[in-house]
């Protein structure tokens, strides 16, 4: 083999053996730790919401039981808001009269309403909210109109806590809708309501029921 080959070659495998070096020190993935040794020996194991743990038995043998951590008390979930009005007869009283729609009562707010009234609302109640959606006509009795005389002075919170917990033949939404979007479908049920835009004036407050020295006694 000549000097020329034998030198192409030696440049040939310099230039491979740096190309190979470049490439390797590159992650492609940027959560690759890369090549490890032993990583057990310095590398922790994670916490998970759910732990396994060993129960010893009665017969002295243990088993594996997984079970949730605990959040710490007072824990409020990332972007939820607490809701304090219980699904009870002196619930729907207070969030009658308590509970205010925290939305501005805008186009943007009203629009979005509406594409959600038709996603979740308009086959029962109906395009302008008089009980004669598609899936009306099925049920052993449709949907009161939203103008009928005893619906059409609902306020928000009242509203809002049917669409929360239903009643009657209605079913309740809140796994299907969020809180904020609920307080949307809000604004658009009064829209149909009082499309003059004339709503009824608010409610004053009332306080939530004392607890009698009787319901305190049988608490304990």
């Amino acid at each position: 083999m000549n000097k020329k080959v034998t030198r192409i070659i030696s440049l040939m495998a310099v230039f491979g053996c740096t190309a190979i070096a470049f490439t390797s020190c590159e992650k492609h993935d940027a959560n690759s730790p890369g090549v490890e040794y032993m990583p057990d020996m310095y590398r922790s194991p994670s916490f998970e919401t759910n732990l396994t743990t060993l129960v010893q038995k009665s017969d002295g043998t243990f088993d594996t039981v997984a079970e949730n951590r605990n959040p710490a008390p007072g824990t409020i979930a990332r972007g939820f808001m607490p809701y304090p009005y219980a699904n009870t007869p002196e619930g729907y009283e207070l969030a009658k009269v308590n509970a205010h729609n925290p939305f501005e009562r805008n186009d943007a707010n009203i629009k979005e309403g509406e594409e959600l009234y038709g996603k979740f609302c308009v086959h029962c109640h109906g395009a302008a909210g008089q009980g004669d959606g598609p899936v009306a006509g099925k049920l052993p009795g449709p949907p009161p109109p939203y103008t009928a005389p005893d619906k059409i002075n609902l306020t928000e919170g009242e509203i809002f806590q049917l669409i929360t917990f239903g009643k009657g033949l209605m079913g309740p939404h809140a796994s299907q809708v969020s809180q904020a979007e609920r307080w949307k479908l809000v604004l658009y049920v009064q829209k149909l309501q009082h499309p003059d835009g004339v709503f009824p004036a608010p409610i004053a407050e009332v306080k939530a029921p004392a607890v009698t020295a009787k319901a305190k006694k049988h608490k304990k």
